[in-house]
């Protein structure tokens, strides 16, 4: 078993991470952190639970301790679910401290040495690890995960890419309130709304996108040479990002050899048999009112992206759209970064 810990375990991501991780047949959690204002109290007393689960009986107890290295015995990975600004200080302190860091947050995603891995997209990225520790003479490293939307979104265009040559992307998100964290949508504003606006998302999706698809020469990453443009809106559900995705080609294409691109998709995860890996990445939906974020969010136990009315479109010139659904507290954030670290385990 390797030991863990989970920084920032009592925010929305923080209790997703120790509700996939409580029972992992590979990773124990040895190690819990949150802020000062929680540490030093067991983690029942110091997080307000609002997942559907009970905490694990396994967990309750572990005393939450401030997020420093120093704190942190034995740990070999952490996971982190730190705000952004947060990351930035904490994340480089525990890869200097010689731990492997993956983290769900945005502050390091971009910074060329760090990877940006989808496994079943980039797992190449990787190799990216050793250029860090070697560039910032670290013993640990740092492995990312991309935004919630984005990870759904680029799991659809990574089998579609390489085979129809994608010229341009546009992506209109309609994104869960728990993706805001319990406290970030006021009952107020999203009951009977809409919020057509979610701060820096639609930059995530643009660049994010592109660099996951991007080629790595040995050094660094190019990124994808096509065009993504993105709207992005909260709506009043709780889990399940859905978006509508339309997609000019540069090569004609048959809807049936898009549908069988999705359903033949697999990766390393899936080669690999990790755990948390979906065996279906991609499920297709054939009813016409599918995918739905309540019916379909759980699909893959949370990690499969579902995708329906898959439809040639009139307007622009070899067209494609879709409708897709992803969890985003599972595979667009601490599945994504429990998966990335089961891949690491796995293979370095």
């Amino acid at each position: 078993m390797v030991n863990i810990g989970i920084l920032g375990v009592t925010g929305m991501v923080g209790q997703r991470f120790i509700q996939l991780l409580a029972d992992h047949p590979d990773f124990e959690i040895t190690a819990l952190t949150a802020s000062t204002r929680s540490a030093g109290k067991r983690y029942e007393d110091a997080v307000t639970w609002n997942l559907e689960s009970k905490i694990p009986e396994s967990i309750k107890d572990i005393k939450v301790v401030e997020t420093d290295p120093k704190q942190l015995k034995d740990v070999e990975i952490v996971f982190s679910a730190l705000p952004a600004e947060n990351a930035a200080v904490a994340e480089p302190s525990f890869a200097k401290a010689g731990m492997k860091v993956a983290s769900n947050a945005s502050a390091m995603r971009m910074e060329p040495d760090i990877p940006l891995v989808i496994p079943e997209v980039n797992p190449e990225h990787l190799d990216l690890i050793e250029i860090q520790q070697k560039k910032r003479g670290w013993d640990g490293f740092i492995v990312t995960n991309p935004n919630c939307s984005t990870i759904a979104l680029a799991m659809t265009l990574k089998p579609l890419y390489y085979q129809f040559n994608i010229k341009r992307v546009y992506v209109s998100t309609m994104q869960a309130v728990s993706g805001a964290g319990y406290n970030g949508v006021p009952s107020m504003a999203i009951v009977d709304n809409l919020v057509p606006f979610i701060g820096e998302e639609e930059e995530k999706m643009e660049t994010e996108t592109l660099h996951l698809l991007g080629d790595f020469d040995g050094e660094s990453v190019t990124d994808a040479n096509f065009g993504v443009s993105a709207s992005c809106h909260r709506v009043a559900v709780l889990d399940g990002h859905t978006e509508a995705v339309f997609i000019e080609m540069d090569d004609e294409f048959d809807v049936g050899e898009v549908k069988k691109s999705f359903s033949d998709f697999t990766g390393l995860p899936q080669k690999l048999n990790l755990h948390s890996a979906p065996k279906k990445p991609i499920v297709i939906r054939e009813e016409k009112n599918r995918p739905q974020p309540r019916m379909d969010r759980m699909e893959g136990n949370g990690m499969a992206v579902s995708v329906g009315r898959i439809r040639k479109d009139k307007v622009f010139d070899k067209g494609l759209k879709y409708v897709l659904v992803g969890h985003n507290t599972i595979r667009g954030a601490a599945g994504a970064s429990i998966l990335n670290a089961e891949l690491i385990n796995e293979i370095m």
